[in-house]
């Protein structure tokens, strides 16, 4: 009896051992796929105002819809932007945005999380860093990720070498996101990290500065080069896209997102934008990731445009404006009204007008600093390959805000010059003389 006894024992023993192992399996089991998969985030930020930067906040409103079709949910995407397109008197449609000549309004619930005045830098920093405390006005959403979710960065704007337009008054520079980025993942608050940034030299947003192991970023340019506006539309008056952003986003409803790569996804862009050239930075390695791991899944759509007639016309951003205005004034050509032309002519006049101070005003503080001969070529000067774009950061941003004191904001055409600030910078000059030179150009 006593021998059945110690076998039951045994029996019962193997039994508890058999269940544990097999609760802690499934437990095991269950943290690592709830590890392997976490929360999936977004931060949309479209810089400028202004209904003729229409196609930037039609583009990360077009993005908050693919993710949110994706299964992001509104507490997890976080949206910057000025909201003055939307019921811009410009706007023919009042209440509705479209990335697309024929596209649904994809202004409709969008959250407004930083719109007017807290579009700002310091709100944007703050959120990436997920420093609830540090936000001034808003929504107060910040990004507060976990350790193993996946986050997703799109930016859309103009940019000059090394900077990116919040607003006309405000620019965020290269080393101030590097440096908010390296905060974010010394905090081990997100597993991987993809960046998507359309603006003019956005490839200078990234080229030579550290950019962690966990992160992959796409840029809609190379560091010397602007980027191209897309969908040029005569029913809103506006361009409605960007080559890069119409590109990956038509790229992502397209396709399904369960099993497309952001490897498929960047060569399908680099050869859909024509006038640019797409870069890719940081971890190479994350792009044969799923576009599902960041941007969730959708059923995808039949294509709504062939890619032949996409984009039949290459106008840069630094170009939209006088494009624009000289189609008006050809358009006026055709009115009965001298009123209208004599306006259209004007307003075109005034605006190359504009340039052309612009273009003087640097002229004149590169030869008022460096004479006749040597200046007007720092002007232009290019980095070689290889080499960094800005040197020295804290002299190029001294410089910005000389320049900003005395001449005023910077121009979207004048963002071109901004290389020449960091070639100032780089051939010694001090912000005492640049503030000068500024004063004597804009005085």
């Amino acid at each position: 009896m006593a021998h059945h006894h110690h076998i039951i024992l045994q029996l019962l023993g193997l039994f508890a051992l058999f269940v544990l192992s097999t609760v802690e399996s499934s437990i095991t089991s269950f943290t690592s796929i709830d590890a392997g998969e976490g929360t999936k985030w977004a931060v949309l930020v479209a810089g400028s105002t202004g209904y003729e930067n229409y196609r930037h906040q039609s583009s990360v409103c077009h993005a908050y819809q693919i993710l949110k079709k994706g299964g992001l949910k509104d507490e997890n995407i976080i949206v910057f932007m000025y909201d003055d397109i939307a019921y811009n008197k410009d706007n023919p449609i009042p209440g509705v945005i479209v990335n697309h000549p024929d596209g649904p309004n994809v202004y409709a619930g969008v959250p407004k999380d930083y719109t007017g005045s807290n579009l700002t830098v310091h709100n944007l920093l703050a959120v990436i860093r997920g420093d609830k405390n540090a936000v001034k006005g808003g929504s107060g959403k910040v990004l507060k990720s976990g350790p193993n979710d996946h986050v997703f960065l799109f930016f859309s704007s103009h940019g000059g070498w090394g900077t990116f337009e919040m607003t006309q008054e405000e620019d965020l520079l290269a080393y101030q996101l590097n440096e908010t980025l390296t905060k974010k993942h010394d905090s081990k608050t997100y597993k991987q990290m993809v960046i998507y940034f359309n603006s003019c030299y956005s490839g200078a947003m990234f080229d030579f500065l550290f950019l962690p192991k966990d992160m992959y970023v796409a840029t809609s340019a190379a560091p010397r080069q602007p980027s191209y506006a897309a969908y040029n539309d005569n029913k809103h008056n506006a361009w409605l896209g960007t080559q890069f952003g119409v590109s990956w986003m038509e790229d992502s409803e397209q396709n399904d997102r369960k099993t497309r790569t952001l490897a498929q996804q960047y060569e399908a862009v680099k050869k859909g934008v024509k006038d640019s050239t797409v870069m890719q930075y940081g971890d190479i390695s994350i792009s044969k990731e799923t576009l599902s791991s960041y941007m969730g899944a959708a059923s995808p759509t039949a294509s709504t445009i062939s890619s032949k007639t996409k984009f039949s016309i290459g106008v840069s951003d630094f170009d939209v404006e006088i494009y624009d205005l000289m189609q008006k004034a050809i358009r006026a050509l055709t009115s009965r009204s001298e009123k209208k032309k004599e306006a259209a002519e004007r307003e075109l006049y005034e605006a190359l007008k504009q340039r052309a101070h612009v273009d003087d005003t640097f002229k004149a503080m590169v030869v008022y600093l460096f004479g006749k001969n040597k200046g007007p070529k720092l002007l232009n000067q290019v980095p070689k390959l290889g080499q960094s774009v800005v040197n020295d950061w804290d002299c190029f941003e001294k410089s910005l805000k000389t320049y900003k004191k005395y001449c005023g904001p910077l121009s979207i055409y004048a963002h071109k010059y901004t290389g020449a600030f960091a070639n100032m910078c780089k051939a010694g000059v001090h912000i005492g003389q640049l503030a000068q030179a500024a004063a004597k150009a804009c005085g």
